[in-house]
């Protein structure tokens, strides 16, 4: 009796110390982070999903270049990620198989015909005389004829970030499209916004090449959108270089840089917009190219490239609450078969009934009350051997 005695007082006089590391050992516990929320707390981006549509304004053979500018923004998203599947092109095609062409179903642009943009592996979703004002307004918006294939559509939804490139010839406020009809930085930024209203992107990326490119986003007036032009009021964007043997200009300086520069990343790249927007210089692009961030959330910073041009797919980790219903049968199919099973070996095994393995809430209590045990125990035998 007197040794269980002391044994207590022990006990007793060791309470506080065993409190303290009981509470230390709960808070070690409560401080594991879960491996899956640290994976995807990586990225600052909350998008699943990418998009772009590319247009290419012009039409006719003189405006090669337009359809290069395109054409190499298409090349560009594609191996960065993004698949044909989310990719609206919409281009004149009037250019590979023109009868000026001295090089029959090819695009190119670059004196030395290196790459080829057209080849075989191009799909044109809005061709010739398809590529109009309406068809671009009512393709941003989703408000498209029944009869229109999904591979016209732009599918988007509340968490896609969406690229949309423009080139051809404009002026103050104006892109033509092919030299028939205009539209206004009114236009578009009043389709952005439908876009924004009816949760159809959640960040947005506009780029243009033209002439006095900038003043086509002074309009925009919506959430989430990133703007970038070519040029500045009351200045022209220029040819980068011809090509003898086509006999006219193969690409436009402004969007020959920006795919200069997106050549060298790839898919994993880190590479953010303020280093690009960075390495706009006149020298370089003969004009002022502008950008415009006040709308945009993000930091340009931490604002990755490839959120954009690439096609690195986020997913989310949804919590959602078992359905009874759905594991009620599979439960009853278990206790058939575990039935069968012990008829089958022996009747006098004992059955015992299933239940669902790991009910929720249980994972994280069963490790709570194993911390403690295994406190208390550590804590007995101290007292014991003291």
């Amino acid at each position: 009796m007197g040794a269980f005695q002391g044994v207590v007082r022990q006990l007793m006089l060791r309470l506080p110390s065993c409190l303290l590391a009981l509470l230390l050992a709960f808070l070690a516990v409560g401080q594991q982070t879960n491996p899956v929320d640290e994976f995807f707390a990586r990225t600052s981006s909350t998008h699943t999903n990418n998009w772009a549509v590319l247009v290419c304004a012009s039409r006719y053979w003189f405006n090669y270049r337009h359809m290069a500018n395109a054409l190499g923004m298409y090349r560009t998203v594609k191996r960065l990620g993004i698949p044909d599947s989310n990719i609206i092109l919409m281009l004149a095609d009037d250019v590979a198989c023109n009868t000026r062409n001295k090089f029959p179903g090819s695009v190119y642009a670059n004196q030395g015909r290196r790459l080829d943009l057209y080849g075989d592996n191009i799909e044109v979703d809005y061709r010739g005389y398809e590529v109009t004002v309406e068809n671009f307004i009512r393709l941003l918006t989703g408000r498209v004829e029944d009869s229109v294939p999904r591979s016209k559509r732009l599918l988007t939804d509340e968490r896609s970030n969406v690229f949309v490139y423009m080139t051809g010839h404009g002026g103050n406020e104006f892109l033509k499209f092919q030299d028939n009809e205009e539209i206004s930085a009114f236009d578009i930024a009043d389709a952005f916004e439908q876009m924004w209203q009816k949760k159809r992107y959640n960040e947005l990326f506009f780029m243009i090449d033209t002439c006095q490119a900038n003043t086509m986003y002074s309009k925009f007036y919506s959430p989430n959108i990133l703007a970038t032009g070519s040029s500045m009021l009351d200045e022209n964007s220029y040819s980068h270089e011809n090509d003898a043997d086509i006999g006219v200009a193969v690409i436009d300086k402004f969007t020959h840089h920006v795919l200069s520069y997106l050549e060298g990343i790839n898919k994993t790249s880190k590479a953010n917009f303020k280093d690009f927007f960075e390495t706009y210089n006149f020298e370089t692009i003969r004009s002022h190219a502008g950008v415009r961030s006040d709308l945009f959330d993000r930091k340009l910073e931490d604002t990755l490239l490839t959120d954009f041009f690439g096609g690195v797919a986020q997913v989310e980790v949804m919590d959602i609450p078992p359905n009874p219903s759905v594991q009620e049968p599979l439960v009853k199919s278990d206790q058939k078969l575990a039935q069968g099973v012990d008829d089958a070996f022996s009747s006098s095994i004992p059955r015992q009934s299933l239940s669902p393995v790991n009910p929720p809430g249980m994972s994280g209590w069963r490790l709570w009350l194993g911390c403690a045990l295994m406190v208390g125990l550590v804590l007995v035998v101290g007292v014991f051997r003291g």
